[in-house]
């Protein structure tokens, strides 16, 4: 599966809201904490470690205190999200690099350990960005991540496509954890494995949660209204869908789905 994802508008999206992004970034905030614990339970001795698509620096500055003699990298393809990053660890010896997942510019065998968190379901493909992870791992490196699987925002893409009647679908296609795994595979990686996890969000309505994504730069994973008064009422029709079919007297509910994975680079 592709997706439809215009990665040139996640870039400038995630750059405008870098300075916002930690406050609305619920779930994103959750999975750091999952994997870091993931982490902490293996023997790893990093000397070396790579965080890629590092955002506002959350993964990097736990990395940062699990590993506090490793050389620790962040890269992302947001510059503003480097900058944010940078402001947020000032106190840690670590390395931002304003660099793009499918072409990393690090030597191969530079890293022992690379990580990932809520990022490479912005990549229209998997290959090139694990292939890249691949090349830069080490002999014998860790490569672990998270992602956004298929179940993501199910029910804002449900709704909307109930609506659409032959229109255009604008929603993103999440991949399902059956392609991340085979990507995976297909690199190369040893001991390849993937596991899925459901997180829930509570929004107040469907205006609210639109309005979260677009402060963490996600707001391309929703249809956005046009000008056009088809678009507009469309829009209108899939909030009163999506309140109609998931709703309560609480608010809404906004499921992601969360694929971890890991791999190995043969010695």
């Amino acid at each position: 599966m592709v997706t439809t994802i215009d990665r040139r508008k996640v870039q400038s999206s995630f750059h405008r809201q870098a300075g916002d992004y930690d406050s609305h970034a619920v779930v994103q905030r959750r999975v750091v904490e999952r994997l870091t614990r993931g982490l902490a339970s293996q023997n790893l001795q990093p000397a070396r470690l790579l965080d890629v698509g590092a955002g506002t620096g959350k993964l990097l500055g736990a990395l940062c205190r699990l590993y506090p003699t490793a050389l620790a990298v962040g890269a992302d393809l947001a510059l503003g999200m480097c900058q944010t990053a940078a402001v947020n660890l000032s106190d840690s010896q670590v390395v931002l690099v304003n660099a793009d997942a499918e072409r990393l510019p690090f030597a191969d065998g530079a890293f022992d350990l690379v990580l990932s968190s809520s990022t490479f379901q912005w990549l229209p493909a998997l290959d090139q960005a694990f292939a890249e992870v691949l090349r830069v791992l080490a002999p014998g490196g860790t490569f672990r991540f998270a992602l956004f699987g298929a179940l993501t925002l199910f029910e804002l893409r449900e709704s909307y496509r109930k609506v659409l009647r032959g229109g255009p679908d604008r929603t993103h296609n999440f991949l399902p954890q059956e392609e991340v795994l085979a990507a995976l595979q297909r690199v190369g990686f040893r001991d390849a494995s993937v596991q899925a996890e459901l997180e829930v969000e509570r929004h107040a309505d469907v205006p609210d949660l639109l309005r979260s994504l677009k402060r963490i730069g996600a707001g391309s994973t929703a249809p956005a209204a046009s000008r056009g008064l088809s678009e507009r009422r469309i829009m209108l029709n899939m909030m009163d869908e999506y309140r109609r079919e998931y709703g309560d007297a609480d608010g809404i509910p906004a499921t992601y789905e969360v694929v971890y994975g890991w791999g190995v680079k043969a010695g």
